[in-house]
């Protein structure tokens, strides 16, 4: 499909998102790690002087503009053009811890990074026309699908499992619990963003969905999301090395995206031999019943030549 106006739009406003929240990562980094040198208690461990650090506050700001460019994303592009260009910003991230924070990456964490961009350059450029809404409602709607509630409630489910039983125990040691945290409910703040970012972007053009009760409920979903990745988030960066984080994060994606293939190409192997057998078949069929039965009647043909062979092989003998 052809690749809009809009879509150009949030395409742009999505990889200076990645740019702003990938710096904004290793300004924070340093922040968590110059407040606990002078407090003695890491964020990890459930300390919070981090927020007298001013250079926490700074990454914090950079994250903010990075976010806002993200929001206004949500609002041009589709939701599976935006979200894939967000992998961009752990590439901004490898590339800045190493020549700041002296971190290198392993090999598998060079390979993720290299299908990241491998897989947002291919969405970009299949990247499908979003369809018009008219209002929020019709978001609403869509929301209150049987198969989207399952979804949801099932990643609640998940996140209070990795909250009061895995973060306790394993969260010091294990990056994937935290990231995990963070993860799940990025996928509820992605959906609930792009409600809301259509919302206003309906709002600012003379449609007002702000007398919705609707709109101010994905506000609250917004922001619920975003205080618990925030707070996951800085201990997960305050535990491990960058290298560490991306490493383990692009791993995920290079196995995911194999499986993912995997079954891809598996469907369409057997889709192909079905459509093969699908088109064979009915030229044998034709082949057989077409003519007027004269096939059949060269069958017989051949059935009574074949006899008389026998016969005059018996004269001779």
């Amino acid at each position: 499909m052809g690749f809009s106006t809009d879509n150009l739009k949030g395409f742009v406003l999505a990889v200076l998102s990645s740019g702003f929240i990938g710096t904004s990562f290793i300004i924070k980094k340093k922040g968590l790690r110059r407040a606990a040198a002078a407090s003695g208690i890491r964020a990890g461990v459930g300390g919070y002087s981090y927020l007298l650090e001013p250079l926490w506050w700074a990454g914090m700001i950079t994250m903010i503009v990075g976010e806002v460019a993200n929001f206004i994303a949500y609002a041009f592009a589709p939701a599976v053009l935006v979200t894939p260009l967000g992998a961009s910003s752990i590439i901004v991230s490898a590339v800045l811890a190493h020549f700041i924070l002296k971190e290198r990456l392993h090999s598998l964490g060079i390979l993720g990074c290299v299908m990241c961009i491998a897989g947002s350059v291919v969405i970009v450029i299949h990247a499908p026309q979003e369809k018009a809404i008219s209002s929020v409602q019709e978001i609403w709607k869509l929301a209150m699908q049987t198969a989207f509630l399952l979804y949801v409630a099932s990643v609640i489910v998940l996140v209070f499992v990795l909250i009061f039983h895995f973060a306790p125990c394993y969260g010091h040691t294990n990056v994937l619990v935290y990231t995990g945290i963070c993860s799940l409910m990025g996928s509820l703040s992605v959906m609930s963003v792009k409600a809301l970012g259509t919302s206003l972007k309906l709002t600012f053009e003379g449609t007002n969905q702000l007398i919705y009760p609707q709109t101010w409920f994905f506000m609250l979903v917004v922001l619920t999301c975003v205080i618990t990745q925030m707070n996951y988030l800085n201990k997960d960066w305050d535990g491990q090395s960058m290298g560490s984080i991306i490493s383990e994060i692009c791993g995920f994606i290079v196995v995911l995206s194999g499986t993912i293939l995997l079954h891809v190409m598996k469907d369409y192997d057997r889709n192909s031999s079905r459509s093969m057998y699908a088109s064979l078949a009915p030229n044998l069929t034709t082949r057989l019943c077409s003519g007027n039965g004269e096939l059949l009647k060269h069958v017989d043909e051949e059935t009574g030549s074949s006899e008389d062979i026998l016969l005059r092989r018996q004269e001779l003998y």
